[in-house]
């Protein structure tokens, strides 16, 4: 299967804005049961597994879309998230006889868009995260707190198209690890095996994106313009 197939089998993802996030951070368990099967994927999993096209063409149409909004937090690239998006599928139509079930399908689907990203990245020769931060937060962080805590105030109910846009305009590095912990419920040991840095790096990384998030996500009600 060529990524052309791919493209006719099934529509690629438009360069839309990516699904609107949510700011708690959230753990893999629960991610997990908010993550039930939809209906019919458990058969057109198990036909794709017999190399039937069509229930294949099925599933990509299931969750192409969640795969391109991933892609696209990750990179903050649309040409870049759409290529990877095909190239994710691409990987799944290879793999998908080895999926056993263990994990929610989307799970599953959703670390291997994760792997595919971060190689991309990797090949580019470009820093997944910067291992210059430290597990001390900056003076103008403010005082110190437990880096892996749930942060309260980007807990609440904030306009989703803002934070959609504050996420962009995040520091790769940070951006990378708030979409993994924060978005893809993915906890920091995760992080760290996946960006080859220490928890407490991966940690170090989410306060501080949190952080350029709060500044971010003030900066309309105090009557500043963003850069």
């Amino acid at each position: 299967m060529t990524k052309n197939t791919l493209r006719t089998a099934g529509k690629a993802p438009s360069p839309t804005p990516a699904q609107p996030l949510t700011a708690e951070a959230r753990p893999v368990q629960q991610q997990r049961r908010r993550n039930p099967p939809i209906a019919g994927e458990l058969a057109a999993i198990a036909q794709a597994q017999q190399g039937d096209g069509a229930s294949f063409e099925v599933l990509y149409n299931m969750h192409k879309r969640r795969v391109y909004s991933l892609c696209l937090r990750m990179l903050g690239n649309v040409a870049e998230a759409e290529d990877l998006t095909q190239e994710a599928f691409l990987q799944l139509h290879r793999k998908i006889a080895t999926f056993r079930g263990d994990s929610a399908f989307s799970t599953w689907l959703h670390r291997m868009a994760v792997n595919v990203v971060l190689m991309h990245l990797r090949k580019k020769g470009l820093p997944l995260v910067s291992l210059e931060e430290t597990l001390e937060p900056s003076q103008e962080d403010g005082p110190r707190k437990d880096f892996g805590a749930r942060d309260l105030t980007l807990s609440g109910c904030i306009d989703r198209v803002t934070l959609e846009r504050a996420v962009e305009e995040l520091p790769p590095g940070y951006r990378m690890v708030f979409v993994l912990h924060d978005v893809e419920g993915y906890e920091h040991n995760e992080i760290a095996g996946m960006l080859k840095c220490s928890i407490g790096n991966s940690k170090s990384q989410l306060h501080k994106a949190r952080m350029r998030l709060r500044n971010l996500l003030r900066q309309p009600a105090d009557g500043k313009v963003q850069a």
